[in-house]
């Protein structure tokens, strides 16, 4: 009996020290992930932050939006015979080998676009970003990783992704962004923190209400992707589109041209977004304490 006890207090004790090797192997691997890619933005030396450079981030997006945003409501969103139907088209994942496309035909149609995108240090990609802002189109930001397991483990995992990527985009354009998209959208993982976090330094949200439905498993082909989004912007005084620019999203290419066209004879108004934009959210921003 007394030695059944005491393999019982060996195991136990065991278990709780793997349990701690568990827990600190994946804290590092988080570390790792965000702290490489701000040593990437500093020549490979990770800056120090300072009371300075806080309070610099803070003016840069203060002075400019007023958070938390109201989202307009989906009863107040709905169009009547004679509204006019404004259209945001919005690109997540950017960028990838195809954004000079995507760009070449905004510029063809005299079109301007939203772009969340994520971190690329590539260099060939560094001119993409660029390429946006020069371009007049909104930069927004969809997470520095784009890799879900890591920027959710966490509030302290979300926040260094988060600046991580803003400083990118501040040093590389030259922008200090404004709007962000949640990784895989609202319905992620719980957001209250997330979306508490983004309210205190200024940043707006933005969901979407109409889905071209090319980031679906299935394959979609353009005529399908065309059909999806002009069927929804019908019903919506404001519709922010989702679309996405990957590798593998050559059929999104392929349906942007006619997608505008489509657009235009509709009567529509595409926009990028802005801070007259009404503002598409599922959880309500100003609804976070």
């Amino acid at each position: 009996m007394i030695l059944v006890v005491v393999l019982f207090v060996k195991m136990t004790s065991l278990e709780h020290k793997l349990d701690q090797l568990v827990t600190s192997s994946s804290e590092q691997n988080t570390d790792q992930i965000n702290a490489g890619a701000a040593a990437d933005l500093n020549g490979g030396v990770i800056a120090e932050e300072t009371e300075t450079t806080e309070e610099m981030q803070t003016e840069m997006t203060w002075d400019k939006v007023t958070p938390p945003a109201s989202g307009i409501s989906d009863e107040d969103n709905l169009a009547s015979e004679g509204d006019l139907h404004k259209v945001y088209l919005t690109f997540d994942n950017v960028p990838s080998e195809h954004t000079s496309e995507i760009l070449d035909v905004l510029q063809a149609y005299g079109v301007k676009a939203t772009f969340f995108v994520n971190g690329n240090q590539d260099e060939e990609m560094l001119s993409v970003y660029q390429r946006i802002v020069d371009e007049g189109h909104t930069l927004g930001m969809n997470s520095y990783s784009n890799q879900y397991s890591v920027i959710y483990q966490s509030e302290d995992a979300f926040e260094q992704d988060y600046m991580t990527l803003k400083n990118f985009l501040k040093q590389t354009t030259g922008v200090d962004s404004l709007y962000y998209r949640f990784p895989g959208g609202i319905s992620n993982v719980p957001m209250d923190y997330f979306i508490h976090y983004l309210n205190t330094q200024g940043i707006i949200y933005y969901d979407w209400n109409v889905s071209a439905g090319d980031g679906a498993s299935t394959a979609y082909t353009s005529e399908e992707i065309v059909e999806n989004v002009t069927d929804d912007v019908v019903k919506y005084k404001t519709s922010v589109v989702l679309l996405h620019d990957a590798s593998d999203k050559s059929a999104t290419v392929e349906a942007l041209a006619p997608l505008i066209e489509a657009l235009n004879e509709m009567g529509t108004e595409i926009l990028p977004i802005d801070e007259d934009t009404s503002v598409i959210q599922y959880v309500k921003a100003d609804s976070i304490d």
